[in-house]
């Protein structure tokens, strides 16, 4: 079960200011999310086999050794964009890296 202290800690966590209504609200769809979970882990799956992907079964397979070919590209080296084109547009930078503003205020 999640509790009330651990709904403030995640949400402290992730920089959240929670009213006490969406602490309610969180903390009771967090619970049912785990209450589910629960509900799964009392299935019998000892006769299911288990799947290694299921995304193989979407789109068209080129052949049995390339599952994911309808979905990936060839990987082919390119060139990386120079140094000073990528800075070229920054709005803030040293000549070697972008400055950006602080984010971080804790």
């Amino acid at each position: 079960m999640v509790s009330e202290k651990d709904v403030s800690y995640v949400a402290d966590l992730a920089h959240l200011d929670l009213t006490a209504e969406e602490r309610a609200h969180m903390l009771k769809d967090l619970n049912s999310i785990l209450d589910y979970i629960d509900r799964l882990n009392q299935l019998d799956t000892s006769n299911v086999e288990p799947m290694a992907q299921v995304a193989s079964r979407y789109g068209e397979r080129k052949d049995e050794g390339d599952s994911f070919g309808y979905a990936m590209r060839a990987d082919e080296p390119v060139t990386c964009l120079p140094r000073e084109e990528a800075l070229r547009n920054a709005p803030g930078s040293d000549g070697a890296f972008f400055k950006v503003p602080k984010v971080i205020e804790r």
